[in-house]
């Protein structure tokens, strides 16, 4: 490890796609983390490192990395851009003394750039705004610059706040420029916005002589040490061996360990250490009882750090073992106890998610999270992990305040062609959303901001896709909690159900398309009560998708052509979020996807009408 001289904590925040990863990778490869033989050095989005993160082309899980620049360390903490995953924006502010702003050169300020803005004046930190993608065709820069300086006299907290130095950069190039330069093909590398860094953020060695204390801020699982601490030191030092303790609230002692191993990060590598100085980010072995919030102190030490505060959730829905006739074979975990373990496991690490008990049903577990987006990420996740479930409609979770009950709003920023304003504002009125602006740009895309409840806000991202031929970009922001709006008529017309269990067979679904669309394709097992396709008219119906030709020993004329079938729809787990009603479920397993009624026999679904 080189010799440092310094310690630089930096936050790199965005909206979504406005290419921090990106930015990222550059500095990584740059100042030369990795050789030049390494994997790494052909590789793009390389902190975006689960499958997850690579297939949708979002940051989920925040991650630290570090690089060494002119004898002077900058740990470098990236962190997702979408709004259902601000939670682990909120949960790492506390590791960092400055942020990269980083805002496309063409979109400009969108609402999750405002939501992290806000987070980092919160926090205290030091703002370098990085002006990215100015490659673009349709970049704008005088125009983003004009909104970036209105944005920041709106959040500001005191006047210092105003004072932000501008880096111009093109991320996937590697260039970054103090001057919006003559020519974009103009040569240039990363140092410019490094040199920044080092001119800008303050120092995070703080309270050197002081003694230990750290937050922390996450943890990563062992396999042989167990959880990790993962935190900033904010004063004194650590040495391995060292007995400490943990601080809750109130100032409560919460127990003590000894520390039995300390890591640092390198680049992306871990690297065991002996001992640890103020300003640095440490992983810290040796004690189970850890969570995220909590302070780690030396033995002198009485009170706490300050915690950390996290958004409330928004959306709660019910999770349950999953009963399905295939839920055995197809995945390896099947147990309500051991979903709702696991679950208690993800709600320690992701601070956005709350469990609730289901009072009307122990074996199921109610799960609130950031939004529909974020549920899906986490049903995404334990399916890959071989976990089977079935998850019930999404609700919005309510809250009193000041003796009324109130639902959560958020601000909306719908991106559009100007050709489908007409529909979109059409859709969004009916669903009772107030605009609260409009503006068109030289290239003819509107952007329309809307207040909005978020029940009302539910399914109106898939109801938009269908209408505007997928050409629509949705962002929210969480603005609090206000009174209930009321409710717009529910759209959704039936639903064909199976009402056999086998095979799907091309005959069958023939005479289900004549009725609707199907979600099934030809041999793809169903069982009774499974949804297996959508009508166009209001009213379910039942129908047989395994229903093979009636073969006779005459040859009838023109009944032997070949079936031709329409593709099936295949729903991803957020626009099954979506798609289902109160009285259907998604069936998950490591598999498969499939759509069903809570009561799967066709007697009980008539009693249950007639009783309501």
């Amino acid at each position: 490890m080189p010799k440092v001289k310094d310690i630089k904590n930096v936050a790199v925040i965005a909206h979504v796609d406005h290419g921090k990863t990106t930015l990222v990778d550059a500095m990584l490869k740059q100042t030369h983390t990795f050789r030049d033989n390494q994997e790494e050095m052909g590789q793009e989005r390389i902190m975006d490192s689960n499958d997850l993160e690579r297939e949708k082309g979002i940051t989920i899980l925040s991650k630290n990395t570090s690089i060494f620049y002119k004898d002077i360390k900058i740990n470098i903490i990236d962190t997702p851009g979408h709004a259902d995953f601000g939670g682990e924006v909120e949960r790492v502010m506390n590791m960092a003394d400055g942020a990269l702003l980083i805002i496309d050169a063409a979109e400009g300020p969108m609402p999750q750039t405002k939501f992290v803005l806000k987070k980092a004046f919160e926090a205290g930190l030091k703002i370098i705004v990085v002006i990215n993608k100015i490659d673009r065709k349709d970049a704008d820069v005088n125009r983003v610059i004009t909104e970036v300086e209105n944005l920041f006299l709106s959040l500001a907290t005191s006047s210092e706040n105003l004072d932000f130095p501008i880096i111009y950069a093109i991320g996937r190039q590697g260039k970054s420029f103090e001057k919006m330069p003559a020519s974009l093909e103009e040569k240039g590398d990363i140092s410019p916005l490094l040199d920044s860094i080092l001119a800008n953020i303050p120092s995070a060695i703080k309270d050197e002589g002081g003694a230990f204390r750290m937050v922390i801020s996450s943890f990563e699982r062992n396999e042989y040490l167990g959880k990790l601490a993962v935190g900033r030191i904010k004063s004194g030092k650590i040495k391995k061996n060292a007995w400490v303790k943990l601080i809750g609230e109130g100032d409560k002692t919460e127990g003590k360990f000894k520390i039995e191993k300390m890591y640092m990060n390198e680049g992306l590598e871990k690297v065991e250490t002996e001992e640890v100085g103020s300003g640095e980010v440490v992983y810290l072995a040796g004690s189970d009882n850890l969570k995220i919030g909590l302070t780690i102190a030396d033995m002198t030490v009485e009170k706490a750090l300050s915690s950390i505060e996290i958004t409330e959730p928004t959306i709660k829905a019910s999770f349950g073992a999953n009963s399905s006739m295939f839920a055995s074979r197809e995945a390896k975990f099947l147990t309500s106890r051991q979903l709702i373990a696991k679950l208690k496991e993800e709600a320690e690490t992701d601070l956005g998610l709350r469990l609730e008990e289901n009072k009307n049903d122990p074996s199921r577990v109610v799960v609130a999270g950031r939004g529909e987006l974020h549920l899906a990420i986490l049903i995404e996740r334990l399916r890959r992990q071989g976990y089977a479930m079935e998850v019930g409609k999404p609700e919005v979770v309510l809250k009193e305040v000041e003796g009324k009950v109130c639902e959560p709003w958020e601000e909306m920023t719908i991106l559009i062609a100007k050709e489908f304003v007409g529909a979109v504002a059409a859709e969004v009125g009916k669903r009772r959303g107030q605009l609260l602006e409009m503006s068109e740009d030289k290239q003819g895309s509107c952007k329309m901001v809307y207040k909005i409840s978020e029940q009302n806000a539910l399914g109106l991202r898939s109801s938009l896709m269908g209408q505007t031929k997928g050409q629509v970009l949705l962002s929210f922001i969480f603005l609090g909690f206000e009174a209930i709006e009321s409710r717009p008529p529910s759209k959704r017309n039936g639903v064909m159900v199976a009402f056999e269990s086998g095979k799907a067979l091309a005959f069958g679904l023939n005479l289900a398309q004549k009725r609707g669309a199907t979600f099934v394709e030809p041999k793809e097992e169903v069982y009774g009560g499974q949804v297996v396709g959508l009508r166009p008219v209001v009213g379910d119906l039942d129908i047989n998708v395994c229903k093979g030709k009636q073969l006779t020993n005459m040859r009838a004329s023109g009944n032997d052509e070949a079936v031709v079938l329409s593709p099936a729809i295949k729903y991803s787990l957020e626009e099954a979020l979506d798609f289902i009603e109160s009285d259907e479920m998604i069936d998950v397993t490591p598999v498969t996807i499939r759509l069903r009624k809570k009561l799967l026999s066709k007697i009980d679904r008539v009693r249950n009408q007639r009783k309501n």
